[in-house]
């Protein structure tokens, strides 16, 4: 820093204030600065910096893997944001329960970050009880925790606007298959499941404990178990809710593997707009990732930097329902063919 100054001709501690962005500085002075620290490749120690100011200048993220569209798609968009503020992106990923307790037990986060994002884990009272005591903001994505800042979209909305899309195209045999929970991780289950069931109550339906299965995410006979479950009900479905939309395609394919066509036979709506959604043709109830990222990396700096900001605020995005060609309107001969297969009267 000293080098820099004597190139410059200013002081050390113009040089700390230029550096660090602070609006003290003229534009002038700023750029013979800025200039002398290129001219030496001089490069600000975070770590130097940390022990003046306190900050990091780095925001940490915590998920349960790397290999999904969500998590990507988020991060694609947070990364820049925080770029953008003069940030850097600390990922610490917990595939299995071991290094997830490996996680909680020792808090790398602790000292290295100043604020913490958790996306979609189904947490303890203890586990969140220690992430309240690491004196950072702890900012909860793509799920809604009690009294703590979170930003989600709204799942239960978003499935009762995909029921009644079902609904309105005739269907009363609708069946909603969810994701078995897998590794203490959170999927909006829960409150998918909820917008389901409301959905059908308003249409004055009773509820059917057969319709709903649960399937192995990414687990082929479990996915063909669930739909041979739908198929041997006395009255199979003609519609199908999936929780995701990857859960959906994996139906849409066991379905028509087993010639059953879709939507011909029965329609499947999805939930996500995954990057697959398209290619597929696949109706479903979208949500933008990208939007969250951006939205929890909003809230973050804006705890960070404000000690007076909503500690227990909620950011709820929208979604909305894209219709595509998995799903159509019960076909009009449904009553027919159920006709055709009574047996003949005595």
């Amino acid at each position: 820093m000293a080098d820099v100054a004597e190139r410059a001709g200013v002081s050390t501690s113009t040089v700390s204030r230029t550096l660090r962005g602070l609006t003290t500085v003229s534009p002038e002075v700023r750029a013979r600065v800025e200039q002398a620290a290129r001219e030496l490749n001089f490069a600000v120690s975070r770590q130097a910096s940390s022990l003046v100011t306190g900050r990091t200048g780095v925001v940490a993220v915590l998920v349960p893997t790397l290999n999904s569209w969500f998590v990507g798609s988020a991060l694609s968009s947070l990364g820049p944001l925080l770029r953008a503020a003069g940030l850097e992106l600390t990922v610490y990923v917990t595939p299995d329960l071991s290094e997830r307790a490996s996680f909680f037990e020792h808090l790398p986060a602790r000292r290295n970050a100043d604020a913490l994002l958790v996306f979609s884990f189904d947490l303890t009272e203890e586990e969140t009880a220690r992430l309240d005591d690491l004196g950072m903001p702890v900012i909860y994505v793509s799920q809604h925790v009690e009294g703590r800042p979170s930003v989600y979209v709204d799942d239960v909305a978003g499935s009762l606007h995909g029921t009644r899309h079902l609904l309105n195209l005739g269907h009363r045999r609708i069946a909603f298959v969810k994701t078995e929970p897998t590794s203490g991780f959170s999927f909006s289950s829960h409150e998918r499941l909820l917008g389901y069931r409301q959905a059908l109550t308003e249409a004055g339906l009773a509820a059917d404990d057969g319709l709903v299965v649960a399937a192995q995410f990414g687990d082929k006979r479990s996915v063909a178990e669930a739909v041979g479950a739908l198929l041997s009900l006395r009255e199979p479905p003609t519609a199908v809710f999936a929780e995701q939309d990857e859960l959906a395609i994996a139906l849409i394919t066991t379905l028509r593997r087993a010639q059953v066509e879709v939507p011909g036979r029965i329609s499947v709506l999805g939930f996500d707009d995954h990057r697959m959604a398209e290619w597929f043709g696949l109706s479903t109830v979208a949500q933008a990732p990208s939007d969250i990222g951006r939205a929890a990396g909003e809230l973050a700096l804006e705890l960070m930097n404000d000690s007076g900001a909503d500690r227990e605020r909620h950011v709820v995005l929208p979604t909305h329902l894209i219709p595509r060609s998995t799903t159509a309107p019960v076909p009009g001969d449904q009553g027919q063919r159920e006709d055709a297969d009574a047996p003949a009267p005595s």
